[in-house]
């Protein structure tokens, strides 16, 4: 029996070092809620099927604070080791990517990859930008921070450098990369132990990987990941949804999307669908910006400008309600997202063509306005003055004609032959008064 189960095992062996497996994610671009999500899936794929290891293959020029923080509690939580490859060459991890590829417990980068400058930048009003190229000395970059920019930079310093020593990295560098802005090529990252491996591609990763220890829920774990299956965990369709309304220019447009539609609707009442894909976009607008870090003051002024452009459709104000909106609409949009990342910010490009288009579905507006305004009237009595009618009898001083489809009684100071064209130039009650038009009959 004990011989049985010995072969047993001999021979499940081989099939269960084989089951071991890798799960392997992507991120290119800023680190943003959606990035965050996807990750945090990966993570958990990677948890169900007892994985060897995690590997997130990252390009990133940084992104939101808070997204990074999200992902680094994942990062600290994970029972399955996580290693971050920048990747491929030309690739970088800056400002967030930094601290990403602090907390992992492999890091990695191929060559040509740079990372570093993890300086968190205000944005907004009051927020300071050095200018590219501006390498000031500390203390001159320390005193023109304010208060509330310097305890931001501490916290961040603070952040890096605790995530360094978990990790056993550089905590000096991690230093200079928040308060002094430094960034780091692959091999001079690797000769400062700010990260573990140079690694050409992810054959070179997991060679690199195999028998490392790492700290693992506060034990020492040996990688293995010999011989182990790779599994792509990619993103699903609400998280690719997620991350293109997430992105500030496209939930702009989808808000003027939903603002035309609901215009159109309010001025065609009955189509519905103009209404229904306006208030879709609308909603979708809304809770992509949502899931941004706001300023107020640009999201007041966007909100202002939209209203008075909706207002200058409906009130007549010549054109000042529509102006004015449009100036408010821009301002609000350059100043609505506070990020320090271009791909997390409305670009010039999208916001000069939208108060473009604005402007001209406002001219439009008002000229339809005004030629409905000088537009003879099409019912009631102001449209019976001035219109053409035909005698149904001769009449001598009162009798009976025919106008806008139904008899109406007349009366006339000059005597009409049946068939007469008369004209009607005024109402006593329910009796019009004609006079001639011509002097000639059917």
């Amino acid at each position: 029996m004990l011989r049985r189960m010995v072969w047993l095992a001999a021979l499940l062996l081989p099939l269960w070092a084989g089951a071991a497996t890798v799960v392997t994610a992507e991120i290119r671009g800023a680190i943003s809620p959606a990035s965050a999500a996807y990750f945090l899936r990966a993570l958990d794929e990677a948890r169900r099927q007892q994985a060897q290891l995690l590997v997130l293959s990252l390009d990133t020029p940084g992104g939101l604070d808070a997204a990074m923080r999200d992902m680094i509690r994942g990062i600290l939580a994970s029972p399955v080791p996580v290693a971050i490859h920048v990747f491929p060459s030309g690739a970088r991890a800056a400002s967030a990517g930094t601290y990403l590829l602090y907390a992992s417990h492999i890091a990695a980068m191929a060559p040509g990859t740079n990372l570093g400058a993890a300086t968190p930048v205000a944005i907004g009003l009051g927020g300071e930008r050095d200018k590219p190229g501006d390498e000031p000395q500390q203390g001159k970059r320390q005193s023109r921070r304010d208060p509330m920019e310097a305890k931001a930079v501490s916290d961040s310093a603070a952040y890096l450098r605790s995530l360094a020593q978990l990790r056993g990295r550089n905590p000096e560098w991690a230093e200079k990369a928040v308060r002094e802005a430094e960034s780091l090529s692959a091999s001079e990252a690797l000769q400062l132990k700010v990260i573990d491996v140079v690694a050409t591609d992810l054959p070179d990763l997991l060679r690199q990987a195999e028998g490392r220890k790492v700290l693992l829920e506060n034990r020492t774990h040996t990688v293995s990941v010999a011989g182990a299956a790779t599994v792509a965990v990619e993103r699903n369709r609400k998280e690719r949804l997620l991350a293109a309304i997430a992105d500030p220019n496209i939930a702009l447009i989808l808000m003027m999307l939903g603002i035309y539609g609901l215009l159109f609707e309010f001025y065609s009442p009955g189509m519905a669908a103009p209404g229904v894909l306006g208030g879709i976009c609308l909603l979708l607008g809304l809770y992509g910006l949502a899931l941004l870090p706001l300023n107020f003051v640009g999201a007041g002024l966007l909100l202002l400008g939209l209203a008075l452009m909706v207002a200058e459709a409906f009130l007549p104000s010549f054109g000042v309600l529509g102006i004015g909106g449009i100036v408010a609409f821009v301002a609000g949009a350059l100043m609505l997202v506070d990020a320090d990342v271009p791909q997390l910010t409305v670009s010039w490009a999208l916001v000069v063509p939208l108060a473009v288009v604005s402007a001209l579905v406002i001219a439009g507006i008002g000229t339809f306005a005004y030629r409905a305004h000088r537009r003879r009237p099409a019912s009631g009595e102001a449209a019976m003055i001035g219109a053409e009618a035909k005698a149904l009898e001769d009449i001598e001083r009162e009798g009976w004609v025919w106008v806008f489809g139904e008899r109406w009684r007349a009366r006339t100071g000059a005597p009409l032959t049946r068939g007469a064209r008369v004209r009607i130039v005024g109402r006593d009650g329910l009796t019009l008064i004609v006079e001639p038009q011509d002097k000639g009959g059917e």
